[in-house]
């Protein structure tokens, strides 16, 4: 598996390559125009050349009867051969060719001048060869007059190389390691820059990385840069998650501990009063019996309420109908129901929530399950689902005895039954931790007629979905 890039490397890369490049692109367009100033520097000393030539020629006749004369010595160009380097040769011919004086191998110019010449001459530059030599040719077409005459005199002087070769490759070289220094003082100020910018980034994993294990408190790290904070908070925010799961997590670890270990010691001290014989074996059997039953709902409930903190942390939920899940666990419950003679009433329809199923079915037994369990027998139990304004309202109302006004709020807290001997307390907690995972809202109010408590309503009040219509 590959490792990911350091932030300093990237910061690096980012900003070096494209300097270099623009540094190679740069030199490139800087040597081509250094190459192009050497050419025309030298390319004057050749029509000075030519030139000086062109001032040695002698005519007598006219145009084509004119007869031209040349007395060139060589060395009237040995001052244009700089440092020996290079060597210059000449051609002076006539317009048709017909060589008047200089190197008869070297090539007649078949050419033609360019339509805007590079000086105020009849001058034309190209690159030839001559003797197995790269040249450089300046073609002078030069008139002659003299007292005697006049005629247009062709002038060709060819230069080797080696001094334009030396020149460019010392201006490439002069430019390449300046342009090497220039990358090199970038990239030191570079790596600085980013060795500083990069420094709160390894100052804040420094003391990330020297907490103790079990610490989640905020990050205290008020010098960190504007562009950090958000990284900052949002693991602040991820510790704090974290601290929540762990404190639930001793919770649970600690109440299933101490709610499991009474029901075990009875069920431990019926089966020993059992195999002594202290009571009939039908009588033990069935204490036995309740008290299983007891400890099993009691380790379904907190494993629910376990599942409640997992489903909160995994939000991917769906859009659901509320009334479809009530009507369904309704439905799982309606043996209870009919085993008290109730006269039930469910009333709502659709009522769409975004919510996880299992929360919505387990919010609905729980309360319903309540309702029966509290309900005399032959009592009236009212169940409605409805869209109310921007909420999902789900009520059970129960002909009970009702809730003292002091338990009311207790009761919401694990443990907290109002009947320890045929509850576990877990209940309304596990609807309560469903509830605020779904972002509503629980409430028991007690029904009152003539000042009397007449029954309970469960209200449960849900966000609804945006599809509601």
């Amino acid at each position: 598996m590959m490792r990911a890039a350091s932030l300093r490397a990237r910061l690096l890369t980012g900003i070096l390559v494209p300097v270099a490049l623009f540094i190679v692109v740069n030199s490139v367009s800087l040597y081509r125009q250094s190459r192009a100033a050497a050419t025309t520097a030298y390319d004057r000393t050749l029509l000075a050349s030519a030139k000086t030539i062109g001032e040695q020629l002698d005519v007598e006749g006219y145009d084509e009867q004119a007869s031209l004369r040349a007395v060139v010595p060589y060395s009237a160009l040995e001052a244009f051969e700089a440092d020996n380097q290079s060597k210059i040769f000449y051609r002076v011919s006539t317009l048709g060719g017909e060589m008047i004086s200089g190197f008869a191998e070297l090539p007649f110019w078949r050419g033609k001048l360019p339509d805007r010449p590079p000086y105020a001459a009849l001058v034309d530059f190209y690159d030839d060869r001559f003797r197995g030599q790269p040249v450089r040719m300046a073609v002078l077409l030069q008139p002659v007059a003299s007292a005697r005459g006049r005629a247009m005199a062709v002038v060709q002087v060819a230069e080797t190389l080696e001094l334009r070769e030396t020149l460019v490759r010392k201006l490439l070289v002069d430019m390449l390691w300046r342009q090497l220094v220039l990358l090199a003082v970038i990239a030191g100020v570079t790596v600085f820059v980013v060795q500083r910018a990069t420094r709160p980034v390894r100052h804040l994993g420094e003391l990330i990385e020297a907490r103790a294990p079990d610490d989640f408190s905020p990050i205290d790290a008020p010098d960190t840069p504007r562009e950090l904070r958000p990284l900052v908070d949002a693991t602040t925010e991820v510790m704090g998650r974290l601290q929540r799961l762990l404190d639930h997590q001793k919770r649970f670890v600690r109440d299933t501990a101490h709610q499991l270990r009474t029901p075990l010691a009875v069920l431990k001290a019926q089966v020993q009063s059992a195999r002594r014989g202290d009571v009939p074996t039908g009588e033990a059997l069935a204490e036995i019996s309740d008290t299983v039953e007891r400890a099993t709902t009691l380790a379904n409930q907190m494993l629910s309420l376990a599942k409640v903190e997992q489903l909160r942390q995994q939000p991917d939920w769906q859009v659901l109908d509320l009334g479809e899940a009530v009507r369904q666990v309704a439905l799982d419950l309606s043996a209870l129901m009919a085993d008290k003679a109730l006269d039930v009433e469910l009333s709502g329809g659709s009522v769409l929530v975004r919510a996880h199923r299992w929360m919505l079915q387990e919010l609905a037994r729980n309360l319903l399950h309540n309702a029966i369990k509290h309900s005399p027998r032959g009592g009236a139990l009212v169940v409605r689902v409805r869209a109310e304004e921007a909420a999902a309202l789900f009520v059970v109302s129960d002909q009970g005895a009702g809730i003292p006004d002091e338990l009311r709020q207790r009761l919401f807290a694990p443990f907290a039954a109002g009947d320890m001997v045929s509850g576990s307390g877990l209940g309304l907690a596990i609807c309560r931790e469903i509830v605020l995972a779904l972002g509503g809202s629980i409430a028991l109010e007690n029904r009152e007629i003539g000042g009397q408590r007449n029954g309970l309503d469960a209200v449960v009040q849900l966000p609804l979905a945006g599809d509601n219509r």
